[in-house]
């Protein structure tokens, strides 16, 4: 038994049970071995191989679809800014510019070495070194980022700015970053360094507007790019980073601190010494003055800006636009209200103030729209409605003369009751039985609202819109007394007819419009409304608004020279206006307080009409006086004559006196 057990193992062993040993072992497991490196290492270069041609498909895919829609050489090098808008006066003389400005192209080589060297200190200083792509700056953007936790330094070089800055959209996406780099090596293939230096200078964006070296130079520091110091290309420099906030214009300590890094960035890079930089640093910021001209001559300017897109529409491109604006009228009417305000506002507590003045076309030869520009641009002259209060009436009393009535016509006036209504005269005061022109010099309410009854409240709006009012107007006896809210720009529109013997006018500020090239893209024609008075009701109109200013509410407005007109005071002393005109000009004053709040007893006849007659007087200067249309007509005597039963004209000077100017 034992026996037949040991040669059960034997025969086991002989089958393979026992490992081979010695030489012959060892041979087999070098074989093996040697056999599995080998098919290790075609494994390897076989798929390595696979992922290499993949990877290259990969990329080159990638490549393709992102470069498609690179943008062309043309367009890369055109300019991206916003068209310029350049407004003249009527003397055809530069008073404003709206838009983006570039200068003419300046390059490399032409510029003091200061400014190359500042910027790329700054900016990219391997600039010079690398092929577009700074691989030493982006590993330690990402080192300073990973410590800091957060994005704090960027790696793109001015290669890049270039590219992403003029060819590409602001947007942050994985598709503009891949095009960023492709047309950085793009830039660099197809350019010098300095050529590519040179594109940027020209094209980047230096803040307030300007567009390129020499832009930003002229700007600044009124002087040439080839002309800068080195403390003025630091701050040129330092603009890069950020050119809105940094503007030495808005923010001149945050420019100046910002030149001061750019100058330790200089030293750093070898460009200058520490000596050299410390005296730039001492250097003021002498930034250049605006050229001469109106501040509120910023409300006209605006006021042209938001009309521009109806004549032109978008595209236009660079635009120079003639205005009607007359630079002296326009300073003098600055002037004057500036003054009184100044002299007034606070004891009368008015705080707000605009004027206007047209020829009797329509013309805007001056607006003013505010007390301030810089601290509201709100345009009181044409975007502010306000109770008219008695300016309205010269609307009510034409509509009386189209219905029959006359300037001698009579009238009682008293106290009247419509209903509930109790229209009030200023100071409860009546005069009794009165002519219809004498109502309106005296600026009777209860005179106004019968004579309305007398024509009808829809002829009453008819004849305010045929004038030219645009504004919503209440279809009651309210809007006789100034109760329907009105812009200046639309009263004083309204009043022109008068003027100019009954013809409509449309109020404007643009003369023609024309490219860079002078092709005239609009240019203004036509004559107004047409004929919307009869010229018998002109002549009778200027009677009665004349008497106004004679011995009416208007005294205070009095010229060398025939001029009508109307003063106009709204409920509790919240407006207070006078709008007049003589055969030469057309204007209107407004005074009082945005929110409403009412004035210290401030009327149409006070200090609206000084500064009326005191401006009318100085733009009249060395005009010759015309008579009022009708006045000069033949066989058309004077129509109203003081009735005898009030005695002299001075009884009317002391109840004027009494009764105040409203």
């Amino acid at each position: 038994m034992v026996k037949k057990v040991r040669s059960a193992k034997k025969k086991a062993a002989g089958k393979g049970g026992k490992k081979p040993t010695g030489r012959k072992a060892t041979v087999r497991q070098r074989t093996s071995g040697g056999l599995s490196a080998a098919r290790a290492t075609r494994f390897a270069l076989k798929w390595g191989a696979v992922g290499t041609i993949w990877g290259a498909v990969i990329v080159g895919g990638v490549v393709i679809f992102y470069a498609h829609d690179l943008p062309s050489i043309d367009d890369a090098l055109a300019a991206t800014r916003r068209p310029t808008v350049v407004l003249l006066d009527s003397r055809d003389r530069e008073f404003a510019r709206n838009g983006d400005v570039s200068g003419d192209a300046v390059g490399v080589a032409n510029l003091p070495a200061y400014v190359t060297q500042a910027i790329t200190a700054t900016e990219d200083r391997r600039y010079y070194d690398h092929f577009g792509i700074d691989v030493i700056g982006i590993g330690r953007a990402l080192l300073t980022n990973l410590r800091a936790g957060t994005i704090v330094q960027g790696g793109s070089t001015i290669t890049q700015q270039a590219a992403k800055n003029l060819f590409l959209t602001p947007e942050r996406t994985v598709k503009r970053k891949i095009q960023e780099f492709l047309l950085a090596l793009w830039l660099e293939k197809s350019f010098t360094k300095d050529q590519i230096l040179t594109i940027y200078l020209n094209r980047v964006y230096f803040g307030s507007g300007s567009y390129g070296i020499e832009a930003a130079a002229r700007k600044y520091f009124d002087r040439a790019a080839r002309s800068l110091t080195l403390h003025q290309s630091a701050v040129i420099a330092g603009l890069l980073r950020a050119p809105s906030r940094l503007s030495p214009l808005r923010n001149p300590q945050g420019a100046l601190k910002r030149a001061r890094v750019v100058l330790s960035n200089m030293v750093a890079a070898g460009h200058i010494t520490e000596k050299r930089a410390a005296r730039a640093r001492q250097s003021p910021l002498r930034l250049s003055s605006p050229k001469a001209r109106a501040r509120q001559s910023r409300y006209f300017a605006d006021w042209i800006m938001e009309q521009l897109p109806g004549f032109i529409g978008p595209g236009a491109g660079d635009v120079v636009v003639r205005t009607t604006l007359d630079a002296k009228i326009q300073s003098r009417a600055e002037t004057h209200l500036e003054a009184a305000l100044k002299r007034h506002g606070a004891s009368l507590n008015i705080s707000q103030g605009a004027a206007l003045v047209l020829t009797p076309h329509g013309a805007v030869r001056a607006l003013v729209g505010g007390k301030d520009y810089d601290k509201s641009q709100y345009n009181r002259a044409v975007q502010a409605r306000r109770q008219p209060g008695s300016v309205f009436k010269p609307f009510v009393y034409l509509a009386g003369l189209e219905a029959g009535l006359r300037p001698a016509s009579q009238f009682q006036d008293k106290p009247i009751k419509i209903g509930t209504w109790l229209p009030r005269n200023y100071r409860d005061k009546y005069l009794g039985t009165v002519l219809l022109a004498e109502g309106l010099a005296f600026s009777s309410n209860s005179v106004a609202v019968q004579v309305a009854q007398r024509a009808g409240v829809a002829a009453v709006l008819a004849t305010a819109r045929r004038l030219g009012v645009s504004a919503p107007l209440r279809a009651d006896l309210s809007t006789a007394l100034g109760a329907s809210e009105v812009s200046l720009m639309d009263l004083t529109t309204g009043y022109a007819p008068f003027a100019n013997n009954g013809r409509g006018v449309f109020a404007y500020g643009i003369r023609d419009i024309r490219d860079n090239k002078g092709k005239i893209l609009f240019r203004r024609s036509g004559s107004g409304a047409g004929q919307v008075i009869q010229p018998n009701h002109v002549r009778m109109m200027n009677e009665m608004l004349s008497g106004v200013l004679a011995w009416g509410t208007g005294k205070a407005a009095r010229l060398d020279r025939p001029a009508a007109g109307k003063t106009g005071t709204s409920q509790a002393f919240r407006d207070a206006w006078f709008i007049g005109y003589t055969r030469d000009y057309v204007a209107g004053v407004w005074l009082g307080n945005d929110a409403g709040q009412p004035m210290k007893r401030v009327t149409g006849g006070g200090m609206p009409a000084r500064i009326w007659g005191s401006l009318m007087t100085d733009i009249h200067k060395g005009l010759p006086a015309k008579a009022l249309p009708g006045a000069d007509q033949p066989g058309q005597p004077h129509q109203f004559v003081p009735p005898p039963v009030v005695g002299p004209r001075s009884f009317w000077d002391k109840l004027f006196r009494t009764l105040g100017s409203g």
